[in-house]
This record gives C-alpha cells, sequence and structure tokens, in this order.
C-alpha cells in the first residue's frame, strides 16, 4: 500500500475540493469512493471536511469562498504542490509570469500555502508542510493517482513549472501529444496536454483511483453526477474516464496499475 509520510519538494501532495454544498459533495464522493470524513471545525459554523480511506487521509472537501460563490465561480478541485518556501514560490511564480491569487498564508499549524496562476491562467496551490504533510495514502481505489494540466502551450508550460519546481517531461506515445511530468526526483508526477475541444480553458484535472471503472462510471451518473468522457483505455497504462459531481466540480477515475 504506497502510504506517505512527506513529499520531497515539487511533488504533488493533496487535492481539495471547494463547494457551495459539502454534506451534497460528501454524500456523491462518499458513496462513489467509500469515502469516510472527519469535520475539522476551522471557525464558527465552518469545517474542513478531511476524507479517509483505510484509516488514511487521502483528500478534503471545503467550503467555497464566499467571493467565489458571488462570482458565479464553480465548484473545483484544487491541486497541491510540495514546497520547502510557500513565500519564496510566491515570489518565484509571479518573476516567471505566473500571479498570486493570494500571498502565502498560514493554515494554523497545519502548513504555509499560497493560491498562484501560471501564465495561462491555470489555478494551482503550493504547499509548505508544517503538521499534515500531505495525503496518507495515495495510487489506491478512492485516493489520489494523477495531476494532469490541459495548457494552450505545452512549450510554454514546461518552463514555466520546470523553472519552478525542477520539473521534466516525457514525450508518451500516443496520437495525441501528451507528456509525463518527471519530479527533480525522477518519477512520475503528473502529466500535461493540450486543450480538448479546444476552447476549453488551462486547468489541472486530478484523477482519483478505482478498482472498477465501468462500475464508478455508472455509479457518477446514478448519484446525480454527469459522465463528461466514458471510460477509455489508455495503452500500457490502465483506463481512465471524466467525469462532473452534481455541483458541477469535475475530476477524473483511473483504473488500473498503481505506482508505488
Amino acid at each position: 500500500m504506497p502510504l506517505r509520510t512527506h513529499y520531497t519538494a515539487g511533488t504533488f501532495s493533496w487535492i481539495d475540493l471547494t463547494t457551495p454544498d459539502q454534506e451534497a459533495a460528501k454524500r456523491f464522493y462518499g458513496e462513489l469512493l467509500g469515502w469516510s470524513f472527519q469535520d475539522l471545525p476551522v471557525g464558527e459554523g465552518a469545517y474542513y471536511t478531511m476524507a479517509v480511506v483505510d484509516g488514511q487521509q487521502v483528500a478534503a472537501i471545503a467550503p467555497q469562498p464566499e467571493q467565489q460563490r458571488d462570482a458565479g465561480a464553480p465548484p473545483l478541485w484544487n491541486s497541491y504542490i510540495t514546497v520547502e518556501s510557500a513565500d519564496a514560490a510566491v515570489d518565484r511564480a509571479t518573476s516567471l509570469g505566473g500571479s498570486a491569487h493570494t500571498p502565502a498564508f498560514d493554515v494554523m499549524d497545519a502548513g504555509r500555502m499560497a493560491v498562484l496562476q501560471d501564465p495561462h491562467g491555470a489555478y494551482f496551490m503550493v504547499w509548505e508542510p508544517r503538521q499534515h504533510p500531505g495525503a496518507g495514502l495515495v495510487n489506491a481505489p478512492g485516493a489520489l493517482t494523477w495531476n494532469e494540466l490541459t495548457t494552450p502551450d505545452l512549450d510554454a508550460s514546461e518552463d514555466f513549472y520546470g523553472d519552478l519546481f525542477g520539473w521534466t517531461t516525457e514525450i508518451a506515445p500516443g496520437p495525441m501529444e501528451y507528456r509525463v511530468i518527471k519530479s527533480a526526483a525522477g518519477r512520475n508526477n503528473g502529466g500535461m496536454r493540450p486543450p480538448m475541444p479546444p476552447e476549453t480553458p488551462p486547468f489541472w484535472l486530478a484523477y482519483l483511483g478505482t478498482a472498477d471503472i465501468t462500475a464508478s462510471a455508472a455509479k457518477v451518473t446514478e448519484l446525480g453526477g454527469t459522465l463528461l468522457a466514458p471510460p477509455m483505455a489508455i495503452e500500457g497504462m490502465g483506463e481512465i474516464a471524466v467525469a462532473a459531481d452534481p455541483l458541477g466540480a469535475v475530476f477524473a477515475l483511473y483504473a488500473g496499475h498503481f505506482d508505488e
């Protein structure tokens, strides 16, 4: 079982969902992925819900910030990348043409983070861990397995993230240009692909593992979600599907070989 207590800098380590209806999201993902939940108070009447698989925290569900709701922003899954210093990452990202949606800030004693955008507008988070290193379980059914960037300019995105996190990429075989991200330590660390359809805005897509993608895809629609791309085989890896939960947050499912 791929348990984690530490992540090297430049590695995806956490995801959370910001949504206007936490209880509805808990019902959907709990039934879809077998998650149990721990509600952690984060203020008067507010809580940060940890999703748990086999006793390990794998993701979280949080209330959507008021300014996002007022602006009509959809609920979304956020991808976090571990860094040694959130403040330094903000400075570096902005110097490379990105922007800071927030400055670095403390999350109680859990860690320090910032919300950033790359030069094309894709949001991502940087995470400087303290008491919370990230997901305790990855690459397993119900857990985070992959993070994928949709970008209109693969070369520019590779340069930006490579300069920021020390990433490199390898071209994957197949009919579409797909770049596998390698961390500074040389491990698989996600992917980059062009937008499909072409008008799709840049964003990071989180993949969640499942033991049976056909059954999970059917469960998505049974629970009120939308299947955006039905299960499809990826040569040499497994199967994927793309879906939206009942409130519109987009995510992907993966079944097949799980990296350690």
